[in-house]
């Protein structure tokens, strides 16, 4: 004998409708959503940059302008589970190489200068504020200082899994940052 009425209660029925979706179906991501994934980055010579392999998912809030641009886009609708791979142009990611952000100097003005190697990184003040310079060339006395982020003008391929979607708390929204595993801790 069958039950004269089947609720959502019902442990042992399963219900479907499409008038009253589950409120258990997948997040999707959108702005002011919290976003834990596990990435490999690779070059165009399929060399790794980096991975959140050995360190765990890497955590941020969806809209925020926390990763790079041409990822965060490709991110958005997607939901917990989805794998994919991405291929991100330089002016999507982290820019085409400034030349601005070139000095070449010499030695004796950077402290330390006697002993500078090429791949260095340096703290650099300007008008802007601090930042981190890289030495890029050494030619006798004259040194190079590149303050280009070092994937400034890579195109750059992520090969992705999303492990988890939620909605940001009032609080992560507000500090504009995520909290808890995998984000700041105060």
């Amino acid at each position: 004998m069958f039950p004269l009425a089947i609720t959502p209660d019902s442990p042992s029925v399963p219900v479907h409708s499409d008038l009253n979706p589950s409120p258990f179906l997948a997040m999707t991501i959108t702005t002011g959503s919290v976003v834990l994934f596990d990435y490999t980055l690779t070059d165009d010579e399929k060399d790794i940059i980096d991975s959140s392999k050995e360190g765990g998912p890497l955590a941020y809030l969806h809209g925020e302008g926390q990763i790079v641009k041409g990822l965060e886009k490709v991110m958005e609708g997607k939901k917990a589970g989805d794998t994919f791979s991405v291929t991100v142009s330089p002016e999507e990611a982290y820019g085409l190489p400034d030349p601005e952000k070139i000095a070449v100097v010499t030695a004796d003005q950077i402290e330390g200068g006697e002993d500078l190697e090429e791949g260095m990184q340096l703290e650099a003040s300007n008008d802007e504020g601090e930042q981190i310079v890289v030495v890029s060339k050494i030619e006798g006395n004259k040194v190079t200082l590149d303050g280009n982020h070092p994937l400034a003008g890579m195109t750059l391929h992520f090969d992705v899994t999303i492990r988890e979607v939620r909605e940001a708390t009032a609080e992560e929204i507000a500090h504009g940052h995520v909290h808890g595993p995998g984000g700041h801790h105060h």
